[in-house]
């Protein structure tokens, strides 16, 4: 690490790498990484979650966070027209509001919601294993696999980048066959009589069960983190961007309304894996067991890439000057930063034994909402601050859709509780403190190291 970046990077002075990099990524690129990101443990699990809270009408909240998501994705949209720095949300938000927001972006993303939601993938996919093996419920037999799941990844990532990509490719094949079969088999024996509800549930419930119901949603905008690599962004962003929501919604509401249909009433206490029921019901013990096992391989895919993604987020804060360069250190024999791993795989594995899948999945969505929203207010800000080049995609209704987008974040997070809420605060004091701390002993000795 370079006194001349630590500077570059405290002052927000670009240094202008992201020129070397090829544009090469197209829209049906961009589009299907969007949805893969997308798409992952909660699916399987959030259906019942929902249901629990609003029953029938529980397919409200799904038009609720495409809304969401369909608002704060013309924020990204706007904003990565015209901003082409890597690093997605967090690279917007430090255009719009400087290195400390940029920081406190990073801290929220990385930790609040990519080491959290890794977590609860953890979590939930030990759960789904012990619907065969009741043993790992509870206690020493969880913990243990919880550490043999998340050790074990660490280590394959540890000796080598392409071990642990040939597991993420490899999984993320297998991802939709399950979630497509449920949909094509429910719709052939579903009741529709069963999706019928009366009357509105209260704005309380509806928005308790969309912020629960959001860790579905989030991530799409991961795939805009590569800005820099992005063929022709003007075009290519929001083709491939408002396709892939539309997509989401589509297949999300589809096996909403397949899981309702099959198992009526009894969907609310299926909490565990749902479409497991559904495929049970449907063709007994053998569909019961596909769909488990398609279950634990998509969950484990999911995880095996967020296990390889996020240490490289700190090894590269750490490579900027913003944390310890311990985590910057590279392994002599592997050459992987096996510091940040190690560090990243045992904070996911701590948080998995503390926290269970709904209160994990409600953490990291608060985390990325608040994200979400400094990324509406910085595409309102940088609308009338910035100039932009010719064809850069531009919101229609002026300020509505940043507005609006605000809005409806502010309104999801109102239904966090205290804990929550205190958490997120408790961070964001964190990170601002140690912020302007490293910042203080940077700027007067940039070479030293701590």
């Amino acid at each position: 690490m370079t006194p001349q970046k630590i500077v570059a990077r405290l002052h927000n002075t670009p240094l202008h790498t992201d020129n070397q990099l090829k544009r090469v990524i197209g829209p049906w690129g961009l589009g299907a990484t969007a949805v893969n990101n997308a798409v992952g443990a909660g699916i399987f699990v959030l259906p019942a979650l929902v249901a629990a809270i609003l029953g029938p009408s529980a397919i409200l909240a799904y038009f609720v966070c495409g809304l969401a998501v369909a608002l704060v994705l013309t924020c990204y949209i706007e904003i990565g027209s015209f901003v082409h720095r890597s690093g997605g949300g967090v690279a917007y938000i430090e255009e719009a509001f400087g290195p400390m927001m940029g920081f406190l972006a990073w801290v929220l993303y990385s930790v609040g919601f990519e080491v959290v939601a890794n977590a609860a993938l953890g979590a939930v996919l030990v759960d789904s294993a012990a619907t065969v093996m009741p043993l790992l419920a509870r206690g020493a037999p969880r913990v243990i696999a919880l550490f043999v799941l998340f050790g074990g990844l660490a280590v394959v990532n540890i000796c080598g980048v392409r071990h642990g990509i040939r597991i993420s490719v490899a999984l993320t094949i297998a991802k939709l066959l399950p979630l497509l079969f449920a949909i094509v088999a429910g719709i052939l024996v579903m009741h529709w009589h069963e999706l019928q509800w009366v009357g509105w549930p209260s704005a309380k419930k509806l928005g308790e069960a969309s912020l629960t119901l959001f860790f579905a949603f989030q991530g799409i905008e991961e795939a805009l983190a590569p800005s820099a690599e992005i063929r022709d962004p003007a075009r290519t962003v929001p083709r491939a961007m408002f396709g892939a929501t539309g997509a989401l919604i589509v297949l999300y509401v589809a096996l909403h309304v397949v899981s309702q249909g099959v198992l009526g009433d009894e969907l609310a206490y299926q909490t565990t894996a749902p479409l497991a029921a559904v495929a049970g019901r449907i063709i007994g013990v053998a569909g019961r067991t596909l769909i488990l096992a398609g279950i634990a391989v998509s969950i484990f895919g999911s995880l095996a890439g967020g296990v390889l993604s996020a240490p490289r987020a700190f090894f590269l804060a750490a490579e900027d000057g913003m944390l310890p360069m311990a985590l910057a250190r590279v392994h002599p024999r592997f050459h992987t930063p096996y510091v940040a791993i190690l560090a990243v795989a045992a904070l996911m594995f701590l948080l998995a034994v503390s926290g269970e899948f709904k209160h994990l999945a409600v953490m990291s969505s608060a985390s990325i909402l608040c994200v979400y929203l400094a990324v509406c207010l910085g595409a309102l800000k940088l609308r009338y601050t910035r100039d932009r080049e010719p064809g850069a995609f531009r919101a229609p209704s002026g300020p509505m859709v940043g507005i609006l987008g605000s809005a409806v974040v502010v309104w999801l997070l109102s239904h966090s509780n205290r804990d929550e809420v205190g958490a997120l605060m408790g961070t964001a004091a964190v990170a601002i403190a140690y912020f302007i701390a490293r910042r203080w002993f940077l700027t007067r000795a940039p070479a030293a190291t701590i």
